[in-house]
Formats: C-alpha cells, structure tokens, sequence
C-alpha cells in the first residue's frame, strides 16, 4: 500500500503444515504427527530521498525440529528410560531497520542492523549424529553489502556481517551458542565479456564458541574458488572451476564433544573437525537445447 510519496507498507502472512512419518527400529518411538504455524509479516519503507530508502522490517517464522524427536518415547540405546518429545515447529520472531542507496553511481548499498528471537535453538549431537533442541536464544548483528558494476561486464559484490549470539535463559554451563559465527565476510569479483566469463570468489567465517562456556573455541578459515570459462558454437560453453585455490588447510566445520577411539580406555572430550577440502580442479562442457 502507498500512503504516502515517501512511505509504502507491506503485510502478509504464511500458514506452514508439517506432516511427520517416523518409522522406527523401536515400535514405541515411531508414530504420525502433524504441525502448523501462521507467520505475520509487516515491512515499512520510507523513501525515496537522494536514491536511499530506509526500511523497518518485523515478522514471524520457524524452524522444525528433528522428526525422530516428535514422535520418540523412549531412549535409542537404553529403552528402559523414558524421554520427552520435543515441539515439532518452534516459532522465531524477527526485526530488522536498515537502508539501501544507490547515492554513488554503479553502487548498490545496504546496511541493516537486526534482531532474531529463537524460542528453542538446534544444536548438532555429536554422540547420534544429529541435531538436538535445545534452549532460547536471543541474535542480533550488522550486515553490509556492496554491489558495484564499474564496467557493463564486470560485477564486484562484498558482504561482510558481525553478530553476537547467546542463549536467553540463566544456566551455569555458560550462554554461549555452539557453532554460532560471529564474523561472516565474501567478497566476489564476475566477469561476462562477450563470449568469456569468469568469477574469482573468497569467503571468511570467523571464530566460534564451540561449548556454551566459550573455554572451547572453532578458528576462522578462508576458502577461495576460481571459475573461467568460454561460450563456442551458439548453444555450446565449456568452463574450469579450481576450488580451494590458495590451498587453505582450515576446517569446514569444528565440533567439541567426548569421543572413544579404539585403545582408548575411556571416552575423551576433544575438538572434532571436517578439513576444507583439498585443492581441486573440475572441467565441464555444457550443451543447450
């Protein structure tokens, strides 16, 4: 709706249905369920002034949890203890102000700062393998993004946000969100000149708390991929992609957690780790019809 010159309103709502089907090696934990949530959302944009807008965003949402967890009874590997199902969909409330410019000639611009309630985080389990419910949280962060075309043929785009986020209850284990990035940065130069087009791409995550007492810290890595390529013969393009091209030796994921090799007389709580993949290099040949 347009009020006003300079002021415009979005409203909407999104209704979800989840249906789960669980079949498991334990007759007692598997079962059907359903689950539905509505999703307000409202946006309000002020602009345009000097090609800004400015903008105030709010609205609901979720995120579903493990199905095995909705309809279990009992303990996987100990069936004589009883366990408590967890809520199918968890609702998560958001804001977010912030605007966008196209000020500078070629340059698109967005700031925005916001704010995300989560009434039950999901947190990996290291000893199943899966994912866990787990408590309230509160996020909130900047992000900046940057789109600029110097030339009709060249795209240089640059996202870089900061965020901190901590559970909302009191618990002395500590407040810390496991796995939760405080520092994501990209930043991406395109190419697309007449029948040749390329991308050189880096992206950063930042350190995280790998326990909720933060004594357990995940380090930062830097992965840069490269692409090239040529379009031949109309309806044919062939193109390279070199991943992991500066062969970083960082890790794609880190997770804190006990653990028994074998030889081993007891468990021991160490970091576990996937390593980036290693420098790689893929050819494709492509053909449209």
């Amino acid at each position: 709706m347009q009020w006003l010159p300079w002021l415009r309103s979005i409203v909407g709502a999104r209704n979800d249905f989840y249906h789960f089907d669980v079949e498991s090696n334990l007759e007692t934990n598997s079962g059907k369920t359903g689950d539905n949530m509505m999703s307000p959302k409202l946006a309000l944009v002020f602009g345009p002034w000097a090609k800004t807008e400015f903008y105030l965003n709010g609205g609901g949402g979720f995120h579903s949890n493990d199905a095995r967890g909705v309809t279990i009874n009992v303990e996987p590997d100990d069936p004589t203890v009883r366990t408590q199902r967890v809520t199918p969909l968890v609702r998560t409330w958001g804001y977010e102000v912030g605007f966008r410019t196209g000020i500078v000639p070629g340059v698109q611009t967005t700031v925005s700062i916001w704010q995300l309630h989560v009434d039950s985080e999901l947190l990996f389990v290291g000893d199943v393998g899966s994912t866990g419910a787990s408590r309230p949280s509160l996020r909130n962060g900047i992000e900046f993004s940057n789109y600029w075309r110097p030339v009709s043929w060249v795209v240089i785009d640059t996202d870089f946000s900061i965020s901190r986020a901590r559970f909302r209850d009191n618990d002395p284990i500590g407040s810390r969100i496991p796995g939760s990035m405080q520092r994501v940065a990209s930043i991406g130069v395109s190419v697309d000149h007449s029948d040749w087009f390329g991308s050189v791409r880096m992206r950063h995550f930042g350190p995280r708390p790998l326990i909720e007492d933060n004594s357990q810290v995940g380090s930062s890595s830097a992965l840069v991929n490269l692409r090239a390529g040529c379009r031949f013969a109309k309806y044919f393009q062939a193109s390279m992609d070199i991943f992991n091209l500066i062969g970083s030796k960082s890790s794609d994921t880190q997770f804190f957690y006990e653990s028994q090799l074998r030889g081993e007389p007891s468990p021991v709580a160490d970091k576990h780790l996937h390593p980036i993949e290693p420098r790689s290099i893929r050819f494709t040949v492509r053909a449209s019809f």
